[in-house]
């Protein structure tokens, strides 16, 4: 396990990059299919214990909130991890383990590539312009808890996600994501 801290060149306001990914739902989504006022984007996997330990708080947020989409995306190399495999993130989805509104592969990692991603949990909270166009609200940790082990008491998302739904900007930086590296395919 290598521990990373993220760091995208996706700056607040840039245009989100658009995206057309297999699901674990049989379907293909694009970013413009979510027709929510937001979107919480994160860079996922199965098997770091980072992404494992917020597993509970996706799930919780995609249960809550109603005008946000929580779009897990998994581009980690499954040849190397096959506990990040398609197959697994099925099973992972029927499990109920991971219940985010949609659960994607990125096959290649030309998505993560695209939105700067480098670790497992990278959260990317957008903005619905309304217009088929999706920008960048809110990017750095979900909560304060930076260990697996650790107990969050604060939820920086959730405060992100609350300000996005009000219309307002988000002006919170906690600092930068921390997870497993991604597992370049």
């Amino acid at each position: 396990m290598v521990q990373t801290d993220s760091d995208s060149d996706l700056a607040r306001g840039d245009v989100a990059p658009g995206f057309d990914l297999p699901g674990t739902d049989g379907d293909t989504h694009a970013l413009t299919d979510f027709d929510t006022d937001a979107v919480l984007v994160v860079f996922t996997c199965n098997h770091c214990p980072y992404a494992k330990a917020k597993f509970d708080l996706l799930n919780r947020i995609a249960a809550e909130y109603d005008d946000c989409a929580v779009v897990g995306i998994n581009p980690n190399d499954a040849t190397e991890y096959p506990d990040d495999s398609f197959d697994k993130m099925v099973e992972y989805v029927e499990s109920g383990e991971v219940a985010y509104d949609a659960y994607l592969r990125d096959e290649t990692g030309a998505v993560a590539e695209a939105y700067g991603a480098v670790c497992t949990p990278d959260p990317f909270l957008l903005r619905n312009e309304g217009d088929g166009t999706f920008t960048l609200a809110y990017h750095g940790r979900l909560d304060d808890a930076l260990n697996p082990d650790d107990e969050a008491t604060e939820y920086y998302v959730e405060d992100a996600i609350d300000a996005v739904l009000a219309g307002e900007d988000v002006t919170l930086d906690p600092g930068p994501s921390r997870g497993c590296s991604i597992k370049w395919p």
